[in-house]
């Protein structure tokens, strides 16, 4: 098989392409005794058509109940006889099945990553055994008022497509799925253009590559198909389901990944939320005493990308709550931020690139994702540069965008001053009204 072989700016990292086109991605880590390697697909939950909504999770979930070679004892069994674990993960826009073994044992576990993706059995019995305990998930998630929430603010930013579906799918579609389902999903979307393996800690690079030619050449060597353009309108959801107390999540439109605005979207996250001194913990919780919990995010794809922000309270501070988190975007966009802030942005982010270059598990998958979203490896230096670029007058820019965007509003729980809340919502992207 002809494998094609480039060096990354960092000595210990790199890339190869096989023939039928899977990318072969390594970064050795000096002083670590083990290896964390994976598969990562470019698919999840958005490539689903309406009728296929939870197959992606599904389908995950059937990775470790047997192929031709093994039952679903034999692949515990066999990674847990060299000490190694074994677990699986689906995303929106990706599903991972990775492992962690001793060095020297790094071939077995890659055999039984390909032989779970190459020669699953999916069983009848083993199917509807995992079907009961995915419908046990689902049921778990309505117990769970955050995960309720974010799912309705996800439904509401994205209606009537793929990104605004749960990616456990429905007690209904989850109760249809049949085996054909199954493969199917994974014959139109496992494709070697379409995947990465990763590996990182104590692996050889021609190893690995040589490992996956002999284990890996059978997959599809087509491209795969490419999920449907996302669309974000925003919208408002309510929950009128009891709780204790009443969740909270705002969401606003924000850079996809290639958008220049990227970095700065997820540095304005961290100034408005992103820890202790952020001024959301600040005025929120540290002077009001209006929650326990409260923090921003900005979570982007290839094509689109949302800011969000969650806070949970009491039902009679409801109002309250939402209308100090209107001011706080509000002075954001109006006065920006002190260079001090900034700074501590910054620290925090450099800090949390450098503690993932310290875990074999998150730099392999930094790395895949790195590749199926770029292409390439992005280096610590372009990471750090681009951290370092990032003005105060752009996070002042980025506030200002998210007052333009089409707010995104879930709540679940009860709200006590309803007509108040309702108010707050309707003009809360616009300018505060004068006094008569």
């Amino acid at each position: 098989m002809s494998v094609t072989t480039t060096r990354s700016s960092a000595p210990t990292s790199e890339v190869s392409r096989l023939a039928n086109g899977l990318t072969v991605a390594s970064v050795t880590m000096p002083g670590v005794e083990t290896v964390s390697l994976g598969i990562w697909i470019g698919a999840g939950s958005r490539c689903e058509t309406a009728s296929e909504h939870g197959v992606a999770h599904f389908l995950e979930h059937m990775a470790f109940k047997g192929t031709e070679r093994r039952s679903a004892r034999d692949i515990a069994e066999e990674i847990e006889a060299v000490g190694g674990d074994i677990n699986a993960a689906t995303g929106v826009d990706s599903t991972a099945y990775y492992a962690r073994v001793l060095a020297e044992d790094f071939p077995l576990a890659l055999d039984i990553l390909s032989d779970i993706l190459l020669k699953p059995r999916f069983e009848t019995q083993e199917l509807e055994r995992e079907r009961g305990v995915i419908l046990q998930e689902i049921a778990a998630s309505f117990d769970s008022p955050e995960d309720t929430v974010f799912d309705l603010a996800q439904e509401a930013a994205y209606p009537d497509q793929p990104l605004g579906r749960p990616i456990l799918g429905t007690m209904q579609s989850i109760g249809e799925f049949g085996r054909e389902d199954l493969t199917r999903y994974l014959g139109a979307h496992y494709h070697a253009p379409n995947m990465v393996l990763s590996a990182a800690g104590a692996i050889d690079h021609a190893d690995l590559v040589k490992a996956a030619e002999n284990c890996l050449s059978g997959l599809d060597a087509t491209p795969a198909p490419q999920p449907e353009d996302a669309r974000y309108s925003g919208g408002i959801r309510h929950s009128e389901r009891y709780f204790e107390q009443t969740h909270l999540v705002l969401g606003f439109e924000a850079p996809a990944l290639h958008d220049p605005g990227y970095f700065q979207m997820q540095m304005l996250a961290g100034a408005l939320g992103g820890g202790m001194s952020s001024r959301l913990f600040q005025e929120v919780r540290e002077k009001r005493g209006l929650c326990y919990a409260v923090y921003s995010f900005a979570h982007s794809l290839a094509d689109t990308g949302t800011f969000s922000i969650y806070a949970a309270t009491g039902p009679e501070y409801s109002d309250e709550l939402f209308a100090v988190i209107r001011d706080e975007i509000r002075r954001a966009a109006e006065d920006g931020f002190h260079p001090d802030e900034l700074a501590r942005v910054k620290a925090q982010a450099k800090m949390g690139l450098f503690a993932s270059l310290e875990s074999s598990a998150a730099r392999a998958e930094q790395l895949a994702r790195y590749i199926l979203l770029y292409g390439r490896p992005l280096t610590t230096e372009e990471l750090l540069e681009k951290v370092e670029a990032v003005t105060a007058d752009d996070l002042r820019h980025q506030a200002m965008q998210l007052l333009a965007s089409p707010l995104t509003l879930a709540t679940v729980g009860p709200i006590a001053n309803r007509a108040r809340f309702d108010g707050i919502a309707e003009e809360f992207v616009l300018p505060p009204r004068k006094a008569a």
